[in-house]
């Protein structure tokens, strides 16, 4: 049988709030509903929503530091210093390296960039890497989606002539590291209006300050913004605000003229027209294998490559190590379930093996979460240390529950959703037993169930392709901004419900009560069949899109889940 769910159906808006904007928009009252819900309740801020502006980005000297950012990087650009681009080595940081490499290079006289090893040095600045940098004459950093963390190497650093800017956008410790300049909206004492940047968005914020400080064309920064799209996509930051501006154009851009890394990625992964989930299941995993499997350099020489025939060379080896990825990904995770099926009443995972690969671990955990839904910590040996990664169900702050148990570890960092870890051997059970007691007294039972947010009923008859249409214009989904799902009572199925592959559920859907009968498919969701045949009516929630098949467009429901009375 299907894990139950729990169907969260959304504060319904008052009927003549609804009716007011569907007449002002001249929409159906449920698509009025689900903007109000979102806190869209006027012309103007539908205005603002159905039509990103580019010119309504914030001023980066909003940022906290701002000015010492950009002054300082325009003196080590004046003075020929040598300038290191320091990333981390998932999507973000290789991202936000190409980045910000690809509009300094024409202007650095000596520029380089640095990616950990995810291996032999593990998340945010390295020992090794402030060794680089003293070894090469480097002495301004730009630490990119790291760094919030470093204070002890950052000091390390300054004593040796090296200056910081720390662009990051984690969750800052109780002291923030002597840096010339720490950019990241989360600082409590920083007033920039949104907080909820990637990691490549504090980047392109630098450049954006830069550019303007320098009084140069900001539409060359505007041709990166595929860059930001993928990262913003990848790393699952809200798709609201500013984080929608930047990920509008840059879907556009990553469409219509993308930089030559990102178009070999495109060909390589078949994909049509990219939308947020695109990026996440064609391009993002690819990108990530680079740092995955080998080095994640592969990545950012990638998006940094001149044309398309060299990117398409190192697109083929980055697509390699993504095939590699996938054979670790199911064998580790048919593992590690293994190992969490025999813990039926905990309310947490943390499994570990000696030789599951390092590089998968944030996956695997991904995909137990899928399974079982808890909070789930997956670890393997590395260098002598345990390490890994965690991932968190929708609602519970596990970098939280982390942080009650940081006088076990060694190291630790991330957000809300995901972080990462490292630990001594020794202390692995002692860790395992306190994370548990700590999830255990602080979540609520409800949040093990996984959730479908629901923003309102809907009635068959009331769907239509002028509907459809309205609904994409609200993209990018994500975040903060997801595809708006309804639900429908007394659905019944008409003939049969077919099992596709074993894995997937299909079959045409009616309400009683209405006309209109639209096809209905759920992906993965074959253990459905056997719960609604046999049964004259039940509830679906679902989201309403559009199904292109053999040049003819129509209608389809993608089913969430299923309710039987």
């Amino acid at each position: 049988m299907p894990m139950e769910k729990r169907w969260i159906i959304g504060e319904q808006p008052k009927e003549s709030e609804v009716d007011a904007l569907s007449s002002k928009l001249n929409i159906s009252p449920a698509i009025a509903s689900v903007l109000i819900q979102r806190g869209i309740s006027d012309f103007e801020s539908a205005r603002n929503f159905f039509r990103p502006d580019i010119s309504r980005l914030h001023d980066p000297f909003l940022m906290k530091d701002m000015e010492e950012a950009v002054d300082r990087l325009n003196k080590a650009i004046e003075n020929k210093e040598h300038i290191l681009i320091y990333g981390d080595y998932d999507v973000d940081g290789t991202t936000s390296v190409a980045l910000v490499m690809g509009i300094l290079r024409d202007k650095v006289e000596r520029l380089s960039y640095y990616i950990n090893d995810r291996s032999d040095e593990g998340y945010g600045i390295s020992e090794q890497g402030i060794l680089w940098a003293e070894e090469n004459d480097v002495t301004l950093i730009i630490s990119l989606d790291c760094g919030i963390k470093a204070g002890k190497l950052v000091s390390k650093a300054k004593q040796k002539g090296i200056d910081f800017i720390i662009c990051d956008h984690h969750t800052t410790g109780s002291e923030l590291p002597d840096a010339v300049a720490v950019l990241d909206p989360k600082r409590e004492d920083c007033n920039y209006p949104y907080k909820e940047l990637s990691g490549c968005g504090v980047g392109f914020k630098l450049m954006q300050g830069l550019f303007k400080k320098r009084d140069l064309e900001q539409s060359i920064l505007f041709k990166r913004l595929d860059l930001v799209a993928v990262s913003i996509s990848a790393d699952i930051v809200p798709i609201t605000g500013e984080n929608r501006i930047l990920c509008y154009y840059g879907l556009k851009a990553l469409n219509t003229d993308p930089l030559p890394g990102l178009k070999a990625l495109i060909d390589l992964s078949s994909q049509g027209k990219l939308d947020v989930t695109g990026v996440v299941f064609g391009l993002a995993p690819r990108i990530n294998a680079a740092g995955r499997m080998a080095h994640a350099r592969g990545a950012v020489d990638l998006l940094l490559a001149p044309d398309l025939p060299a990117a398409r060379k190192i697109a083929e080896e980055v697509n390699e190590n993504n095939t590699r990825r996938r054979t670790f990904d199911t064998s580790i995770t048919k593992e590690a379930l293994e190992i969490i099926r025999s813990w039926p009443d905990r309310k947490s995972s943390v499994v570990f093996k000696e030789d599951w690969h390092l590089g998968v671990l944030g996956i695997v955990a991904s995909r137990c979460i899928e399974h079982f839904h808890k909070p789930t910590i997956v670890l393997t040996r590395s260098n002598g240390n345990i390490t890994g990664s965690a991932r968190s169900v929708p609602g519970y702050n596990i970098y939280d529950a982390i942080n009650q148990c940081s006088d076990l570890l060694t190291k630790f960092g991330g957000h809300d959703y995901a972080a990462g870890l490292t630990l001594n051997p020794e202390r692995l059970q002692e860790f395992t037993d306190r994370f548990e007691q700590v999830v255990a007294s602080t979540i609520e039972e409800e949040l093990l169930k996984p959730p479908v947010f629901i923003s309102t009923s809907l009635s068959f008859d009331k769907i239509s392709m002028n509907f459809v249409n309205v609904i994409e214009q609200m993209e990018p989904f994500g975040p903060g901004n997801e595809a708006p799902v309804f639900y429908s009572d007394h659905v019944y199925f008409l003939r049969k419900v077919d099992v596709l592959k074993e894995k997937h559920i299909k079959f045409v859907a009616g309400q009683k009560g209405a006309m209109k009968t639209f096809e209905a498919i759920g992906f993965g969701m074959a253990d459905y069949a056997d719960k609604i045949n046999g049964r004259d009516t039940f509830r679906m929630a679902y989201c309403v899109e559009k199904n292109y098949y053999r040049g003819e467009t129509t209608i389809q429901l993608r089913i969430k889940d299923i309710q039987c009375n």
